[in-house]
């Protein structure tokens, strides 16, 4: 069995200043096997963890769509943010790669950011994250984990981590896996873990944007 934390930052994302070698420390250090880098519009930060993590990276994406945000899992390519749902869904699947909605009942106090919970889109989805440790209230991670169900959507949980701190928050607990297909049926078969975050979290996102909007963009010193 592994741990397996399917939703991280790094610093590639333009929220997030925690570089990849200490990621992988932490990793280490929480037992954590597998993590998903779901960094925002961009994979470059997850094909890099991949190349030196000591342990399983999926290269993952969380992109901008017209409708909210979609997360593509398997990725071998970037999609730009921007596109309607159905484009991005189509170009996830272009790839081979997996389709997941992440906190489909928001993580913020003041508005819900994801608004793909429509049947049509619900259709085409492989997972929906049923736990999300940045989302502030009990009562949007109960509603997901019902939708989860009454879809009979795979089950997926994820820190969600813009920090160091916050890495590990939740994971699955599933048996290894090989590919995707591997992937979402031994997920189905897992058990989720998973502790909310001090919203003050987010803060840490807010500091992230302004130093990168500062510094002209996400720090890149890593290999």
């Amino acid at each position: 069995m592994i741990k397996a934390d399917l939703h991280i930052h790094t610093c590639y994302s333009i929220d997030c200043l925690t570089p990849l070698e200490r990621i992988i420390a932490r990793c280490l250090e929480l037992g954590i096997d597998c993590v998903a880098v779901a960094d925002h519009n961009t994979i470059t930060g997850a094909l890099k963890l991949r190349q030196i993590a000591p342990f399983r990276v999926i290269v993952a994406e969380e992109i901008a769509t017209t409708a909210g945000e979609i997360m593509g899992l398997f990725l071998s390519e970037g999609i730009r943010q921007g596109l309607s749902a159905q484009e991005t869904i189509s170009r996830i699947r272009d790839q081979g790669g997996l389709v997941a909605i992440p906190h489909p009942f928001g993580r913020s106090l003041f508005r819900r950011d994801n608004v793909l919970t429509s049947m049509e889109i619900l259709s085409q989805v492989d997972i929906i994250e049923a736990f999300n440790s940045r989302t502030p209230f009990s009562s949007s991670i109960r509603r997901a984990a019902t939708l989860t169900k009454e879809r009979g959507k795979a089950a997926s949980a994820g820190s969600d981590a813009h920090t160091l701190g916050e890495i590990g928050r939740a994971y699955v607990e599933m048996s290894e896996f090989d590919g995707p297909d591997d992937f979402l049926s031994s997920l189905a078969k897992g058990q989720i873990f998973g502790r909310k975050s001090s919203y003050l979290a987010h803060l840490a996102s807010t500091w992230a944007k302004i130093s990168n909007h500062i510094l002209g963009g996400p720090s890149r010193s890593q290999p």
